[in-house]
């Protein structure tokens, strides 16, 4: 409504959000959990989503949640993910949220989730949609 009044176009919008939380140990299985929390908050099949940005603090994190949702890997992180550009403290969530936003808008696809662990066993989803 906002955006209208004030002659601006949203660049998407938020389907829906999840949070896990779990042993601290087992932060690196927690994004998992929130993806498949969120999948059924907003009635998305993981088949539904073009493109993830599922944070890697580790390198395990990312094979990890990419074989426990059966992602093949040719849909997350497609330009490249926090290994390679970077793991900045304390703005992992807007990077990672601004990657997916250009990634979707670049390839012309319009569903997208961004996932991070939090620190201490708990992990967050976010769906978006283009408009």
């Amino acid at each position: 409504d906002w955006a209208a009044a004030n002659g601006k176009q949203p660049l998407a919008v938020i389907k829906g959000w999840a949070t896990h939380s779990m042993k601290p140990e087992y932060f690196t299985m927690a994004p998992e959990v929130a993806v498949k929390k969120l999948l059924t908050k907003i009635g998305w099949g993981i088949g539904d989503v073009d493109f993830f940005e599922l944070n890697e603090a580790f390198a395990v994190v990312s094979l990890y949640n990419n074989h426990a949702l059966g992602l093949d890997g040719s849909n997350v992180n497609v330009r490249g993910g926090a290994v390679a550009i970077g793991h900045p403290l304390g703005a992992s969530g807007a990077r990672i949220l601004v990657t997916l936003l250009h990634t979707l808008k670049q390839e012309g696809k319009t569903k997208g989730i961004a996932s991070l662990c939090n620190g201490g066993g708990e992990a967050t989803a976010l769906a978006i949609e283009m408009v």
